[in-house]
């Protein structure tokens, strides 16, 4: 067997480098903090070091497959457009329960209260 069909290959799917945090952060401004817990946290845990590859890879590519104008299934096409949707957003929120941590979380809930600060 060849040598290298054999090798592994570590790649880095993400760096924090790569992530426009303004514009992430307008965007999260608009929807509040209910909306944006949870894309925090899926954020920290795409930038975790201790987050497998694999997992990073298919978390991104859920998130791209929906925020891509182009569907396998028309969304305009009644019920049936939006399940191809629900597909990636079902894997990429299993996935996300299945990895996140409590170190994970609190970076997320510190991140989230200096964008969204309490006032009274």
């Amino acid at each position: 067997m060849d040598k290298a069909a054999d090798a592994t290959v570590e790649a880095d799917v993400v760096d924090s480098e790569v992530i426009d945090e303004g514009l992430l952060r307008s965007l999260l401004r608009r929807t509040g903090r209910t909306v944006a817990t949870p894309a925090l946290e899926a954020l920290e845990l795409l930038l975790d070091d201790a987050t497998p590859s694999p997992v990073r890879f298919t978390m991104l590519a859920a998130l791209s497959y929906l925020l891509m104008p182009a569907d396998l299934i028309p969304d305009l096409l009644p019920v049936a457009g939006f399940s191809d949707d629900l597909v990636a957003l079902t894997a990429m929120v299993g996935i996300w329960r299945n990895h996140i941590t409590p170190d994970i979380s609190r970076r997320a809930q510190r991140r989230l209260d200096r964008w969204f600060p309490l006032t009274r």
